[in-house]
């Protein structure tokens, strides 16, 4: 029974973002990452409190003409206010997510070379941070390095079940051999250590071979490609040393591979610049003329005065860009047809999960990068940083230092990010791109907040209306893993 103490307490809206979908109106909880559909009582309780602050009693007399029973009312409030959609003079503890100690490792991301033979000017092995090659570390892993990180993967991922190792590089498939017999020793442990485990790989397709094609389809080896869409774009930035574009050397390699990698769906990733913004036409190109499974774009991380950084005006553009080929997806959806814009499918994730991310990403938590030296990073992005090591795979980790580095990137710490609604899947943003732009891993990436906001608030409006229509299909989402 609701208490005369509850009855007399005054109510405001709290942390809420409401959203419309397919007719119906719902509301996005920042403070848990839930969504929940508005009914006729509570969508009334929220319009009466955005007026202004009211209590239980004096709410259920304001919606009496309207005909809604106070107690049905007082429910309605009860509920909202468990949901921290809406709050008394009281309000709540800081809900500040700390990782709990030694958080079970899942992926491991092996750089196994820091070598590229393409010569792209915007790639991150030449940011701010670090040099291509640190003075007496080696280009490339050896395979005893790989063996101690495949070692270190499996003894510090105690409790999963399953785990994960992406190869990286550099270019990875300049060192193929060792890929190779990272693979098949990496099997042999985890097989012995009762864990699953999968494999996956980024590469710029140049070397891609038959042999080598065959092998990662045996294998169900995951493959991305980085590809910035037709040809013109393509050779703008993704050149070889001489200036000469890589468009014509990797389009017949990609689709042999297309052809015959049928073990794992292969992706594309796009880095956009200023050169390569067309996003209808890339996508167009790579998921209907080349026939990728999935294509997903990303901004390229740099500082604001490189040439080829996105401003603001083309952050604009792209978003509108973006929420056009969003709603091409979602007609899809509702036909229960595949649609390939994997920026949707990984947000749709997340907000039917209910992710709530204490930090942008698994970057210092569940996933390491390793150099091929061994030295361990939060992620491959930081590999070869010697201002960012937190250890090697040979003597283990710095746990003080990957704590600061968490520490430092928690969301309840970012004070710019505690009014936005977005920061359940954005956390602040990437903690590379916040060293990049600011020098400081944990500064939110401001700079991307309105593109957040507004991207979020569409794919909202995408599950909405899909829940609404459509709902089977968000099934979809129930296991999948968005990346970071």
């Amino acid at each position: 029974m609701t208490s005369a103490a509850v009855l007399e307490s005054s109510y405001s809206l709290h942390d809420l973002h409401r959203f419309r979908g397919g007719g119906a109106e719902f509301v996005y909880l920042p403070s848990s990452g839930g969504i929940f559909a508005l009914n006729g009582v509570t969508r009334a309780v929220l319009d009466s409190l955005a007026v202004h602050p009211d209590t239980p009693s004096g709410i259920a007399s304001a919606l009496a003409p309207q005909g809604f029973e106070p107690a049905d009312v007082l429910d309605a409030v009860e509920d909202l206010h468990a949901a921290r959609a809406i709050r008394d003079e009281h309000g709540f503890e800081s809900l500040v997510q700390e990782p709990p100690d030694r958080f079970p490792l899942q992926t491991l991301v092996l750089n196994v070379t820091n070598q590229c033979n393409l010569s792209c000017e915007y790639c991150y092995e030449f940011g701010e941070d670090k040099v291509a090659t640190p003075e007496g570390k080696p280009k490339f892993m050896d395979f005893e390095t790989a063996q101690a990180s495949i070692d270190y993967l499996i003894r510090e991922s105690q409790g999963r079940r399953s785990i994960h190792i992406t190869f990286f590089g550099g270019e990875t498939l300049m060192n193929f051999p060792l890929l190779k017999r990272a693979v098949e020793y990496a099997r042999r442990q985890a097989e012995a250590a009762g864990v699953s485990i999968d494999f996956s790989l980024t590469t710029n397709a140049t070397l891609l071979s038959p042999a080598i094609i065959d092998f990662l389809a045996e294998n169900s080896i995951g493959v991305t490609v980085s590809i910035d869409g037709p040809k013109e774009m393509q050779d703008k930035f993704r050149v070889f040393s001489n200036g000469r574009g890589s468009y014509d050397i990797i389009a017949p390699k990609i689709r042999e591979l297309l052809a015959r990698h049928k073990t794992r769906p292969i992706a594309a990733r796009v880095t956009m610049t200023t050169h390569a913004m067309d996003v209808m036409r890339i996508y167009r190109h790579l998921k209907d003329d080349m026939g990728f499974y999935e294509v997903g774009f990303a901004p390229v991380t740099s500082s604001p005065d490189r040439l080829y950084s996105i401003g603001a005006s083309g952050l604009d553009s792209v978003l509108s860009q973006f929420t056009a080929l969003a709603h091409e997806y979602l007609e899809a959806a509702l036909r229960n047809e595949h649609h390939g814009f994997s920026n949707v499918s990984d947000t749709l994730a997340e907000l039917h999960q209910g992710i709530s991310k204490s930090h942008p990403c698994g970057a210092g938590l569940g996933l390491l990068g390793v150099g091929p030296s061994g030295d361990i990073a939060p992620c491959h992005r930081f590999v070869d940083s010697d201002q960012h090591k937190l250890g090697s795979v040979r003597t283990g980790i710095d746990h003080d230092k990957r704590q600061a580095f968490l520490d430092r990137g928690n969301v309840g710490r970012k004070y710019e990010c505690q009014s936005c609604w977005a920061r359940p899947l954005c956390a602040g943003g990437c903690h590379h791109e916040a060293f990049v732009r600011y020098g400081d891993t944990g500064h939110p990436n401001l700079h991307y907040c309105d593109w957040i906001r507004g991207w979020t608030d569409t794919c909202l409006e995408i599950y909405g209306t899909i829940a609404a229509k459509n709902p089977g299909y968000l099934n979809l989402f129930s296991n999948r893993k968005a990346e970071s």
